[in-house]
Parts: structure tokens; C-alpha cells; sequence
């Protein structure tokens, strides 16, 4: 099974795109947003999701292992396949997905092509239970409070939600439910705007969580 792939982009397509690597084109399937931030000539990494049927191997590539997780997660949903599932992922980030999963926002996955009401209400339902993992899933997160909530290491909001990650890792290790846990981060960040660190999350959280 091919797992990643490193080389130069070769061509871009409507949902795909070709990547040169040592000579070898490979085509592989990816997200809108995937393919918005490629430019021919240039290297690129992607992570890569092998399909193996009779006919035919495909491949879907993506930016994370995180993404990658979604894109399988996605298709345990009743009426979600990997076309629906890449065009979740290009409209929705992992991060923004997870948020929308959390707060019960199934009109933001409902923006996805091809996703009608029902199907974005089966998704949001169906996932709540397994997005807080997905949100931590690949962080090595140090414990960021002690038991008493207090004391919290100021960690800057990075990349796609890190900050968000690690606050809803620290409130499961205070043992909040999970899902709880990322219903409250997923607040804390909505109120407290993107550039809110680890910290301030986790603070806005627990007020959340003793309503």
C-alpha cells in the first residue's frame, strides 16, 4: 500500500491531481482545498488513502494525517463516500469540522456540494462522539493544568487549531467526557476568536462546563 507520496506536482485537475515522483506519475484523488494550495512545478507531501478494488486502485492524498483520519472516519456515515467525504474536507478544515461536529452545526457541513439537510444532521449526530479524538489525534500535549484547573502553560494558538487541541485534550484529562470537553473548547474558540492560546481556551471552557 502507498502511504505518502513526495514529489514535484506534474498537473492539476478539477478533483485531482499528478504527482511527479522519481519519473513516475502518480494520480491521485484529492479535496478542493488540497488542490487550491498546489502549484505545478512545485513540491509537494501527501499523505495517502489506497483504495484497492478489482478494476482499479485509486489513491486520495492529503495535507496531514489528520485530514486523512477524517476522510476514513467520514465514511462510516451511512451515505457518505469518498466523493462526499473529499468534498467535506474542501469545504470544511479538520479544525472547522470538528468545531461544527461539537456545536451541533450541521447547517456549516450542509455548505458541503452534495450534502443535503438530512445527511449533514446523520454526519453531525453519527460523529459526535469521535471528533474530540480526531481534534488531538497526532499532538504530543503536555499537561497543561493541575487538578485543581489552575495553572495553565501559555501555549500560542497555531496551525489549525492546535491551541483548541490541546485545551480539549487537557479538560478529558481532568476526566470531562470527551464529547463534553470539545462541545466547551468548541464555544471557548467560537467566543475567543482564533488568536485565543491554550490557556485562555481552557479558562473559558471550565466556565462553560459549571454552567
Amino acid at each position: 500500500m502507498i502511504g505518502k507520496l513526495k514529489g514535484l506536482v506534474d498537473a492539476i485537475g478539477e478533483s485531482h491531481c499528478i504527482i511527479d515522483v522519481n519519473g513516475v506519475g502518480y494520480e491521485v484523488q484529492a479535496s478542493a482545498r488540497t488542490l487550491r494550495n498546489m502549484e505545478i512545478g512545485q513540491p509537494v507531501t501527501l499523505v495517502i488513502d489506497t483504495h484497492v478494488r478489482e478494476d482499479a486502485i485509486r489513491l486520495f492524498g492529503f495535507t496531514s494525517e489528520v485530514e486523512r483520519s477524517w476522510f476514513r472516519t467520514l465514511q462510516n456515515v451511512q451515505g457518505v463516500g469518498s466523493k462526499v467525504g473529499l468534498a467535506v474536507l474542501g469545504t470544511l478544515s479538520p479544525h472547522d469540522l470538528s468545531n461544527a461536529i461539537a456545536l451541533g452545526d450541521w447547517a456549516s457541513v450542509e455548505q458541503t456540494p452534495g450534502v443535503g439537510k438530512k445527511l449533514a444532521l446523520r454526519i453531525v449526530a453519527e460523529l459526535k462522539d469521535k471528533a474530540p479524538a480526531l481534534a488531538v489525534a497526532g499532538l504530543h500535549v503536555p499537561a497543561a493544568v493541575n487538578g485543581t484547573g489552575k495553572g495553565a502553560r501559555e501555549v500560542s494558538a497555531s496551525g489549525d487549531g492546535h491551541a483548541t487541541a490541546e485545551a480539549i485534550s487537557a479538560l478529558t484529562n481532568l476526566g470531562y467526557n470527551p464529547a463534553q470537553a470539545s462541545q466547551a473548547i468548541a464555544i471557548a474558540a467560537r467566543d475567543l476568536g482564533a488568536e485565543a492560546d491554550t490557556a485562555k481556551l481552557i479558562r473559558r471552557g471550565l466556565r462553560e462546563l459549571a454552567r
